[in-house]
């Protein structure tokens, strides 16, 4: 019986410190150049990759229990429905290992507690017993060991990599020592005209500040190091027992992140390109070497391909996203890319004023020492993003007082560096103020034709595994 893996390393910005992360699943199946997140915060994030549904559908906002975040609500409703519980069903053998929500497992690297099958297991500072990125991976591999041969399995790794506190394992801490942030683009460029929070960080940036996200950079690369391991590891593993042409692997994200674009220092958050582009890269069954794809694919898209290459009919699951099985694998699916998306945060805040930065009373959080603040209750916005052979532009509505509003063309400008809301064509401007309504108006009960373009219908005939 044929199987499909699914591996998921949800944790990825640049691709530079995982040469083998990219020569075994890109070089080797799909690269997506054009993958994002829905909403550029971990909690609501990977339960979007989880339940294959927008945030106001699942209703995950932060990575509070207060925002949902692995809540009881959650618990009853959206994760009932979660893409591994028709896995299973489908007698699919899971394996989950790493940080799941933020409610339920961690982003350490040593002295932590993990929830091993529902029982706490307490863990120190021991390299070879506790570093969490190789525990990860060593449980994998006896799963592998393990597993039942006569049914599939999917397998979701969550490394804590490269999470803060960005503690590399000790091979890898003077690696990258000349590495710095990059300079390009938006770094460092004053926040004008666009919203109240992005109007306050000092410009242009302290020096202090450029040292510490230099150095966050660095230890970040770091930290990928381990995860680059694992991945060829488990390449190896898949191989030596006869899986890996069997399996696909899918290598992604949960969000982006940046470091000192805008002069803002290190986070996610914001609606920007830097925060909500993801890596994606895919190989398995059916998908041609060295492919370089273009068309938008959102991480509420990985659930629904992943049942779609399972064999589970998408029109019995009640999610936002589509298949992309088709952009991969054309001799296994037909179908179109979306034309627009939606990108949508709930921005969390203090209601007193932070000690780092009193000036800016309440409603903000995140604040580093030289009162800069990374978000704030008024860092509530909207935004569709169309992206296709005509347009590339972004259009972001904020819930602030202001009622705040950006747009931008990112066939001319795209580093986000001018907001032309004031000097688009109105039509234009209408257009995307409709689509976003459309985008935000669609709700579970009208699931499967308010939020997407068009639904895959067809099933894959065999099961596979998969590794995400």
């Amino acid at each position: 019986m044929k199987q499909c893996t699914y591996l998921s390393f949800l944790v990825l910005f640049l691709q530079t410190p995982m040469k083998k992360t990219k020569q075994l699943i890109g070089e080797a199946g799909a690269t997506f150049v054009n993958a994002f997140t829905v909403t550029p915060l971990c909690c609501p994030s990977r339960s979007s990759i989880l339940s294959g549904r927008y945030p106001h559908n699942h209703q995950v906002r932060n990575n509070s229990l207060t925002g949902n975040c692995s809540s009881p609500l959650w618990q009853k409703g959206p994760e009932a429905e979660a893409f591994p519980v028709f896995l299973s069903k489908k007698k699919y053998q899971t394996f989950f290992s790493g940080k799941y929500l933020n409610q339920v497992g961690n982003s350490q690297y040593y002295n932590y507690t993990l929830s091993v099958n529902g029982k706490a297991e307490k863990h120190s500072d021991t390299y070879e017993k506790d570093y969490l990125t190789d525990l990860i991976l060593n449980w994998s591999l006896t799963f592998l060991d393990e597993r039942s041969p006569q049914h599939p399995f999917f397998m979701m790794l969550a490394p804590p990599a490269p999470h803060s506190p960005w503690t590399a394992a000790p091979q890898y801490q003077q690696e990258f020592n000349n590495v710095q942030a990059p300079r390009d683009g938006s770094f460092d460029k004053p926040g004008k005209d666009k919203h109240w929070l992005l109007r306050q960080p000092t410009n242009p940036m302290p020096n202090s500040s450029i040292v510490y996200l230099d150095n966050a950079f660095r230890r970040r690369w770091q930290t990928l190091l381990s995860v680059d391991n694992m991945v060829e590891k488990l390449v190896k593993k898949l191989d030596s027992i006869k899986e890996l042409d069997n399996t696909y692997l899918i290598y992604s994200s949960d969000n982006g992140y940046h470091t000192g674009q805008f002069s803002l220092p290190i986070d996610k958050r914001q609606l920007y390109e830097f925060d909500i582009r993801i890596p994606l890269l895919v190989r398995g069954p059916g998908i041609k070497p060295n492919q370089t794809l273009k068309a938008p694919v959102l991480n509420i898209d990985l659930a629904p391909t992943i049942l779609d290459i399972s064999g589970v009919n998408l029109s019995t699951v009640k999610m936002d996203g589509e298949s992309f099985l088709y952009q991969m694998a054309p001799s296994l699916r037909n179908g179109t890319a979306r034309p627009f998306f939606l990108v949508e945060y709930t921005g969390e805040g203090s209601p007193v004023s932070d000690p780092s930065c009193p000036k800016l009373g309440s409603g903000v959080s995140e604040c580093f020492p030289d009162c800069v603040c990374e978000d704030a209750y008024n860092n509530t916005y909207a935004c569709v993003r169309s992206l296709d052979g005509s347009h590339n532009l972004q259009y972001c509505e904020f819930a602030d007082s202001e009622s705040f509003v950006e747009m931008y063309n990112l066939t001319t400008d795209p580093h986000q560096l001018q907001n032309i809301v004031k000097t688009v064509d109105p039509s234009v401007l209408q257009l995307m103020n409709q689509r976003l309504i459309k985008l935000q108006s669609c709700i579970a009960d009208s699931f499967p034709l308010s939020c997407t373009a068009c639904r895959l219908l067809l099933n894959v005939g065999t099961l596979r595994n998969v590794l995400i």
